[in-house]
């Protein structure tokens, strides 16, 4: 079953979230996610503040946790931890 990562993100700190982005998107698409959404326009209709949003598919909740934990994932997110606010969350697709 498909699996969804989701991210919500606050940017504090643009140059060192250049390099989460940097790092993290090859690491993503090496562990099988296929980026749905990465950024772009949006329109805020309840909580916040966040303006940026990521939504990667992944063919099974495993391969997105494996992902997420990954050695080369991990290094990419050092550079997020402080530059942004985040709320992260793995999902299982309906079918």
């Amino acid at each position: 079953m498909k699996a969804y990562w989701i991210t919500r993100c606050h940017v504090r700190n643009s140059d060192e979230y250049d390099e989460y982005i940097k790092l993290a998107g090859p690491a993503i698409n090496k562990h099988g996610g296929t980026f749905l959404v990465r950024g772009g326009k949006q329109i805020e209709l309840e909580g916040g503040p966040y303006e940026r949003t990521v939504l990667v598919e992944f063919n099974s909740m495993q391969e997105a946790k494996l992902c997420y934990e990954s050695s080369d994932y991990q290094e990419a997110l050092r550079h997020s931890l402080n530059s942004s606010n985040r709320h992260v969350v793995l999902v299982e697709g309906v079918n």
